[in-house]
């Protein structure tokens, strides 16, 4: 049996401001853009994982309205689940995304258990580790 991983979603509040930040200031490529029912929804990916797709959402998007309503309650308090990238370059990636307005949680440092990382919160407040490859 083999498995793998093939979509993560990320709660955002703002389609448009968080497609220009993962696609813009951190280089993901817009692999769809799709609308159905009133709701819109967008995936994009790297061509370093081809086969795995970040899908981002509104709170609301396929969910009743009391559970779009606690999405969004947790996504306003900032902990929701967070991403872990991976980059080649962290500096580079470090100076785009604070560029792009992301707020630093925390420069690049070693960490004690080993990697290089720094982090992020997205436009919509979900945190976002890079850790050097």
């Amino acid at each position: 049996m083999n498995i793998s991983l093939k979509y993560a979603h990320v709660t955002v509040n703002d389609l448009d401001e968080s497609l220009a930040f993962y696609r813009d200031a951190l280089g993901l490529e817009v692999r769809n853009d799709v609308g159905s029912d009133g709701q819109r929804w967008v995936t994009l990916g790297s061509s370093a994982q081809p086969d795995l797709e970040i899908v981002l959402s509104p709170p609301h998007a396929g969910r009743s309205q009391a559970d779009g309503d606690a999405i969004q309650e947790l996504l306003t308090k900032g902990v929701m689940p967070m991403l872990v990238f991976s980059t080649d370059d962290l500096d580079a990636t470090f100076e785009a995304a604070r560029a792009a307005g992301a707020e630093v949680l925390q420069e690049p440092i070693v960490q004690p258990w080993g990697p290089r990382d720094c982090a992020f919160r997205d436009p919509s407040g979900n945190m976002l580790r890079f850790n050097q490859a």
